[in-house]
């Protein structure tokens, strides 16, 4: 018998082995390491006997694979501890999910936050114990009698809605057993590093009408360390909430009159419309045409655009005068209307069109988070109308304004996927070819490293994804570049072409930021407040250290002001101290200290709100001095 490894080596047997026995004969450290292994492309556990040729992949807890089975033992094991300590609570799922894992219990009495440490050190005793861990294979009626017999009726549930001729595996491990697909770890031993994190509530089977279970979550890793890291990222991550922060620095709110819709204060507005000039300023330099469209559309447009039939569910409607409207969930049919007006030519081609347009979508109420997923919100969106022959160049020039911008807020990590039609789609499949092979061919042209994502193309075209790595290690995805052959022709958009013809021209949809709201959560987020100083609400402060300098600090701040510094005064009766103190908190960039000497100076004192005293610096050159100062400032 041959197994072949990953590297090609062949590993000849003269009997039926299993993975685990195979990993011994490599080497007792990869024994020890051995989780799973993928055999002829499919995983299974260490126990799996190969009793013919085979392909072998052995997995550890390296491995992506690796991990997730940690995590499913880790739910396996979460549950057996409930029902050691709490044996009324019933069972239902336990699935693993990004960086961790639940399971749901159908508990009446409920658990408390102080459960979680008795659980955890019950989960901890019982790794310790090292129990083996048993596949078996059941028919569908014998699981469901098994279940029942033990008094767990939900799990019981779940398996009578599979096919009846299907047979089943459980896995056991001491006084517990439980349905599962596996693969799983070998022995609990192998389970050394998880942390329960919080308790929630959800229903069965994600339905409200269900009753209210008892969602338990936690994370696993391979070893302490990686725990240790992953919990400082979380900690790191709550003390960043930009919901937090923006309560502390006065930015925004949000209220139940309006959810998911976002109450912008002064501060916050102003850092908003930093962003908003920012991105102005390029739309000019790239030459886009700004334009404003209505909030307000009528259904038969939608109808036509594909919007009502694909994205019905998450629009806002209403009826008015016998007819039915939309409030724009997107800005691309009010685009096209716009190209539409008068007869285009090939020679005005490419057209770019951008708008800060503010957008409505009715996202359930559950997924609502801040700034970050909102009801209303505006998208820095630009629709370029060009032909085939074009494509390619346009598509060029976005990436390279894609990666300017990310540079200038400050991200350089940046991840970008491919993602292809999906199953529900208009358009046919050879323009899916050519604008799925158009995206492909401009980064590959960049060198631009990139994954594909099968089947997560808008419906109307495929699209490139760039996800941003903050300044915790957190990805989050905000721009994308989309090529859609169907929508013009939908909407009737053509040009006359070179040999007077007409023809419909190609659409790339384009958002970079995204949208402004989210943006701005994953800024504050990343720089936990303390915005760089081009987009600081508040760029500086001056503050006087007695009333002696009240009348140069207010005649300074009229003149700062007018040189473009977002400049305010402090001249409270406080002492400096306590004035420097309030403004550190605030996170304003640069403290402007004046005293009797920088008044008959003309000179202000400069702290930056890291504490670094950079000396005094005349008023006349503050504003200059300041940007170059300010590594991070845009010149």
């Amino acid at each position: 018998m041959k197994i072949t490894l990953p590297d090609q080596s062949v590993r000849e047997y003269p009997a039926p082995l299993s993975v685990i026995e195979v990993a011994a004969d490599i080497g007792p450290g990869l024994a020890k390491a051995t989780l799973a292994g993928e055999v002829d492309g499919r995983l299974v556990d260490a126990s799996f006997v190969m009793d013919a040729d085979a392909q072998l992949r052995i997995i550890t807890g390296k491995d992506p694979e690796g991990l997730e089975v940690i995590r499913h033992s880790c739910a396996h094991l979460l549950a057996q501890a409930v029902k050691q300590l709490f044996p009324d609570a019933q069972v239902t799922i336990g699935p693993v999910i990004e960086d961790g894992f639940y399971y749901d219990f159908s508990y009446a009495d409920g658990f408390s936050e102080g459960d979680l440490e008795r659980i955890q050190a019950q989960m901890e005793l019982l790794a310790s114990e090292g129990a083996q861990v048993e596949r078996l294979s059941m028919s569908r009626n014998d699981a469901i009698d098994f279940f029942r017999g033990i008094g767990e009726e939900y799990k019981a549930k779940i398996i009578e809605d599979i096919p009846a001729e299907e047979e089943l595996s459980l896995y056991r491990q001491g006084d517990f057993t439980d349905l599962c697909r596996g693969p799983h770890v070998a022995n609990l031993k192998q389970i050394r590093a998880f942390k329960l994190t919080k308790l929630a509530g959800a229903y069965w089977r994600g339905n409200s009408e269900n009753e209210m279970l008892q969602r338990i979550y936690g994370t696993a890793w391979p070893d302490k360390k990686t725990l240790d890291a992953h919990l400082h990222r979380i900690a790191e991550a709550e003390k960043r909430d930009h919901r937090r922060i923006g309560k502390d620095l006065d930015l925004f709110h949000f209220q139940e009159e309006a959810p998911g819709m976002v109450f912008w204060h002064r501060d916050g507005w102003s850092l908003y419309t930093a962003v908003e000039a920012y991105v102005r300023e390029l739309l000019l330099e790239y030459d886009y045409q700004e334009v404003h469209t209505p909030q307000m559309l009528d259904r038969s447009l939608w109808e036509r655009s594909g919007h009502w039939d694909k994205f019905r569910d998450n629009m806002f409607t209403t009826h008015v005068d016998g007819r039915d409207y939309a409030i724009k969930p997107m800005n691309c049919p009010g685009h096209v209307q716009l190209f539409n007006q008068g007869l285009r030519s090939y020679r005005d081609l490419p057209i770019r069109i951008a708008e800060f347009g503010m957008v409505h979508r009715n996202e359930p109420s559950g997924t609502l988070h801040g700034l970050l997923r909102a009801r209303r919100f505006t998208q820095d969106d630009a629709h370029v109308f060009c032909t085939e022959d074009q494509l390619q160049a346009e598509v060029s020039t976005l990436i390279e304004l894609t990666y300017r911008m990310y540079k200038d807020f400050g991200f350089t990590d940046i991840e970008v996927a491919l993602s292809t039609r999906p199953k529900q789609r208009v358009g046919e499949d050879a323009l899916w070819d050519r604008a799925e092979e158009a995206l492909a061919k401009a980064l590959e042209e960049k060198d631009i490293p990139y994954t594909v994502q099968p089947g997560e193309g808008a419906f109307y075209g495929p699209k490139h994804e760039f996800v941003l790595r903050d300044s915790i290690g957190r990805r989050w995805q905000c721009g994308t570049i989309q090529v859609d052959f169907s929508m013009p022709g939908r909407l009737g958009a053509t040009f006359v072409a070179e040999d007077g013809s007409k023809q419909v021209p190609v659409m790339i949809h384009r958002a970079i930021l995204g949208s402004l709201e989210r943006f701005i959560g994953i800024l504050i987020e990343d720089t936990e407040g303390k915005m760089p100083f081009w987009l600081a609400p508040v760029q500086a402060i001056l503050m006087n250290i007695t009333d002696r300098q009240r009348d140069f600090v207010v005649e300074t701040e009229k003149f700062l002001k007018k040189q473009g510094l977002r400049i305010e005064s402090d001249l409270r009766n406080e002492k400096i101290g306590y004035k420097i103190r309030q403004s550190t908190l605030r996170r304003v960039p640069y403290l402007l200290v004046v005293g009797d000497k920088e008044t008959a100076e003309g000179t202000v004192a400069v702290r930056t709100r890291e504490g670094e005293d950079l000396g005094t610096i005349k008023v006349s050159d503050l504003y200059q001095e300041l940007l170059h100062l300010d590594a991070s400032a845009r010149l």
